[in-house]
């Protein structure tokens, strides 16, 4: 396949377009990345698969989103013979989207089984995250549907019965399409979105130990899903969270006859328009009841912050490619004479736009770390991930709404047209600030982590060690003991978390970017760790003019593409 020039003959594009630019190859750090943060035969293994995937995202797959993105899914009720079976139809692109997500890439399988890409064993975390980040750079409404799907399997295989696990899971790692199950959460009431313990939804017992559950759920994305997971209130049961339990409700019963739930209706919603979300009633539909009864939230809260970690990768995500976006332009638009890239102003706009997006990328990878060493018991390791999730989450989703907003401006009035990628990324970003729990929630299970897990110890002890001496980051050590203090505070007064939730990130985001750059020899790493001190944690002076070189940060993304063929 030919791939037309990224600037033309004469010169600089007065509109560039970079449509067909591999996004694993614009992004220059990425690949060092990964050789930081996965065994080095993975690394090989995984190469030539992110340079397809990378090329994809940059093309074909960036084309399916638009595609899907503008024809969005519709709930049918009755079959054309009459017969009342609902079902949702999608775009043929969201077809070949799920082709490349769950069969070709086997995002929701490979934490799960090896053969996925042909690599032996099941891949550890970075690696899923990895695939997911280049691949959200394109489309962002399948990832839901993808992590969840991961997610469910997760938490079915940690709490569920092993009977139910062996009925189900080879469907829900599947890489073919016509025998996956899809999974989906089924969580949000009208009157419990955040506030659990208001689930109104009863869950009652049958002779042959299932459950029957009533009620409806308000927000569902991806309704059509062939399992979910569903939090209920047993009859009978205890007031408050000890009531509620984690039901496991099929599409479809084992005798192949539809289940007694609903699609009442699909969400028109702002963004993630290819993916479909729903309101969804329940008749006496037949779920199992997962894990212990009383224990139903803290189980579902296992998917729920495997979800909150996948939204911040997919955040860190959407930030790299609208920052990537404005980097390919600022580089090849001309205007007064110059590059934009060569401007002051456009180069302390652009480095507004880098700062968060690696921040961001270098949590990810950290809390990708902290789950492949709590998954293998090793101790402290889960407590650091209880508090780097919510961290990520909280800061990275919210980032990456300014960030797609910002990116757009670079573009100019172009990029408030559906047909270039930022008005789609600036609608989609809004999404993870609520998702799996809203800012204010996320940050108060900041502090949560810390006062069940004892997290802020372990997480200033993994700081300090990620600081090394000290010497790269001098400023960090003082500053990250005030960090903890004032997290300890908020204990007594909530209305810190945030303030101390936003500190955390910010000062662990620079302590991983400048051990980054030590063991992978990039000064350009160790100044963006540097600007995030300067800009989100030490006090400055606003009005003091400052001089800063910012150019050498601002890197090309349209070089280094080679043959994309």
């Amino acid at each position: 396949m030919h791939i037309r020039p990224l600037v033309p003959p004469s010169g600089a594009a007065a509109i560039p377009d970079s449509h067909g630019l591999n996004l694993y190859r614009a992004d220059s750090d990425l690949a060092r990345l990964a050789r930081l943060y996965l065994p080095p035969d993975l690394v090989e293994h995984l190469a030539p698969h992110l340079d397809r995937l990378g090329r994809l995202a940059g093309g074909e797959l960036d084309a399916l989103a638009h595609q899907a993105d503008r024809n969005p899914p519709e709930l049918r009720h009755r079959t054309r013979r009459g017969e009342d079976l609902q079902s949702v139809d999608y775009h043929p692109a969201y077809r070949d989207m799920e082709q490349l997500a769950f069969g070709e890439f086997g995002l929701a399988a490979l934490s799960h089984r090896g053969g996925v890409l042909g690599w032996d064993a099941p891949m550890p975390p970075a690696a899923k995250y990895l695939l997911t980040y280049l691949f959200v750079q394109a489309e962002f409404g399948l990832c839901c549907p993808v992590s969840m799907t991961d997610s469910l399997t997760r938490t079915l295989r940690k709490f569920g019965d092993p009977a139910l696990v062996a009925r189900y899971l080879p469907a829900l790692t599947s890489q073919d399409l016509d025998a996956l199950d899809q999974g989906s959460m089924f969580m949000t009431e009208q009157g419990a979105g955040s506030d659990i313990a208001a689930t109104a939804v009863t869950a009652s017992p049958r002779e042959d130990g299932s459950w029957s559950l009533n009620g409806d759920k308000w927000f569902c994305s991806n309704p059509d899903a062939a399992l979910a997971m569903v939090l209920a209130r047993r009859e009978g049961g205890p007031p408050g969270l000890k009531g509620v339990s984690l039901f496991l409700l099929p599409r479809r019963l084992p005798d192949g006859t539809p289940n007694h739930h609903r699609i009442v209706r699909l969400k028109d919603k702002l963004g993630t328009r290819s993916m479909a979300s729903g309101e969804v009633t329940m008749n006496g539909a037949v779920a199992w009841l997962v894990g212990e009864p009383e224990a139903g939230f803290r189980q579902m809260a296992d998917m729920v912050n495997n979800s909150r970690l996948s939204n911040g990768v997919r955040a860190a995500g959407m930030m790299r490619r609208a920052t990537t976006e404005a980097l390919f332009i600022a580089h090849r638009r001309v205007a007064f004479g110059r590059r934009l890239v060569e401007m002051p102003l456009m180069q302390r706009q652009l480095a507004k736009l880098l700062v968060p997006t690696e921040q961001a990328r270098s949590m990810a990878f950290q809390a990708a770390e902290a789950l492949r060493r709590a998954d293998a018991g090793e101790e402290g390791a889960y407590a650091l991930l209880r508090i780097l999730t919510p961290l990520l989450k909280f800061r990275a989703c919210r980032d990456a709404r300014r960030v797609a907003g910002d990116a757009m401006e670079v573009r100019g009035g172009c990029g408030y047209i559906e047909e270039w990628p930022d008005a789609r990324l600036v609608r989609d970003s809004h999404l993870g600030s609520i998702w799996e729990g809203t800012s204010n929630i996320v940050a108060l299970d900041v502090l949560r982590a810390a006062a069940r897990e004892g997290s802020l110890p372990v997480l200033r002890a993994h700081v300090h060690g990620l600081l090394g001496n000290g010497a790269a980051l001098p400023e960090a050590a003082p500053a990250l003991d005030r960090a903890i203090a004032l997290a300890d505070r908020a204990q007594e007064d909530p209305a810190l978390a945030r303030q101390a939730a936003s500190a955390l990130y910010h000062l662990t985001s620079a302590a991983a970017m400048a051990w980054e750059a030590a063991r992978l020899g990039t000064p350009r790493r160790l100044a963006l760790a540097r600007l995030v001190l300067r800009h989100r944690v030490l006090p400055r002076d606003p009005l003091e003019s400052e001089e800063a070189e910012l150019r050498d940060l601002l890197e090309d993304p349209g070089t280094g593409q080679g043959d994309t063929a």
